[in-house]
């Protein structure tokens, strides 16, 4: 019998919850296959059959929590497909049985007449044995054998599943407020995603000294280089011109200048990071996933929007890996495309500083002291660790980032 186990996931990630069985017992799966859906903090993930067979029985349900190493569920490499998790024979690996005595299926078939129960369980000497050595009362198993006869295999089952019951975490019962029927109500559990974003949201406040600075942008010359520009972009490139490319090249341009807010704090040292791995906020419908452009000062305007369209694609269809999530230097997060016009994003820890980008707004604008225009303006934000970047280096990254977008050719060169 092959036991399937939850595999190692990745550094930061030490269980999951069971979302879906894609396999059911008695299906045949090849090596390779995909057999269960499992929802990390962070993505959610196939487990696959390491071999081929017939999957013989699942020890998690869907919404069970599982940590790795985990056994949740058993297949037979030689079994048949269809033959089903709890009918199939038993594994090779299992405890060799005898077939029922003549006295014993007397006893079963008497009791069934007399339309009563054997008052001693049936078993099998080496059952008895294994129970009694076990300290398992044979009342509590459930024999597989349509005769009721235990095996020994029926106890080793039973010990298992007791085991498995036992290291899952007890769940605290919590007495549920009559709801008034004149004021519906709906209760939703919060997925694991949702409680992690969560939980990782209020220890992102309470660990950082979380302070947050403004700037507006005048993005006159970037929206008429962008209208001249986009159309032999999108032919050179197959890509559409955005202006997440052009805030992208700023940020890595305003880190290079104020390196302290490409950094992150380990103990009592700070670690300044000398690449630009930028993190994009992406909103899906379990919640915000921040996947990772790496290397991001490597890439051309056309590499940031390809890179940054196929991160969101994934992200959409629950593609997302987990080495597309980890190890991000610097945050930057849009709340314009929802219509946001000011906000103050949260930190993305161990992440320093993260850059919030607003929705654009045609507001007048005192060109000198005597003339106003309209002008499409943006507010801006950076939020940022205050034990580690002093004001003065985070207003000075916020204006250089405001300088370089009001000046895009700048990108060129600077960023």
């Amino acid at each position: 019998m092959i036991e399937v186990k939850v595999p190692e996931l990745a550094e930061s990630v030490t269980e999951g919850t069971v979302a879906e069985w894609l396999k059911q017992p008695g299906d045949y799966v090849e090596k390779g296959e995909d057999i269960l859906e499992l929802e990390t903090d962070k993505v959610n993930v196939e487990i696959s059959a390491e071999e081929s067979g017939v999957l013989k029985e699942t020890l998690a349900e869907s919404g069970d929590t599982v940590k790795v190493g985990d056994v949740i569920a058993k297949i037979d490499a030689n079994g048949e497909a269809g033959a089903g998790g709890e009918d199939q024979s038993a594994s090779t690996d299992a405890p060799k049985t005898e077939e029922p005595k003549q006295e014993e299926v007397k006893e079963v078939e008497e009791a069934k007449s007399n339309n009563e129960t054997p008052s001693r369980p049936i078993a099998s000497p080496a059952a008895r044995k294994l129970a009694r050595e076990k300290g398992i009362d044979l009342n509590d198993i459930s024999a597989r054998d349509p005769l009721g006869r235990i095996r020994q295999e029926d106890i080793v089952e039973h010990e298992q599943k007791s085991q498995a019951v036992k290291s899952q975490p007890k769940e605290e019962k919590k007495e549920t407020p009559n709801d008034d029927p004149a004021k519906p109500v709906e209760r939703i559990r919060m997925s694991r995603r949702r409680q992690t974003i969560a939980k990782r949201l209020v220890e992102a406040q309470q660990t950082a000294a979380m302070l947050t600075t403004f700037n507006e942008v005048d993005m006159t010359n970037l929206m008429d280089l962008r209208k001249r520009r986009k159309d032999k972009f999108l032919d050179d490139n197959g890509v559409k011109l955005g202006f997440m490319s052009f805030f992208t090249k700023a940020v890595i341009g305003a880190l290079k200048k104020y390196p302290y807010v490409n950094a992150e704090i380990q103990g009592d040292e700070i670690v300044l990071k000398k690449f630009y791995d930028i993190g994009v906020a992406v909103s899906t419908e379990e919640g915000l996933v921040v996947p990772v452009v790496r290397d991001a000062d490597r890439l051309d305007f056309a590499g940031i929007e390809k890179e940054i369209g196929n991160l969101a694609d994934k992200a959409h269809s629950k593609k997302l890996g987990l080495n597309d999530l980890q190890g991000g230097s610097f945050t930057i997060t849009n709340g314009g495309v929802f219509g946001s016009l000011w906000s103050t994003p949260i930190l993305n820890a161990p992440q320093v500083g993260i850059l919030g980008m607003h929705t654009i707004q045609w507001r007048p604008v005192a060109i000198d002291k005597d003339n106003f225009e309209n002008r499409p303006m943006m507010y801006i934000a950076l939020s940022y660790d205050h034990r580690i970047i002093d004001g003065k280096d985070a207003v000075g990254f916020l204006v250089k980032v405001k300088e370089l977008i009001e000046d895009p050719e700048s990108l060129l060169l600077e960023g």
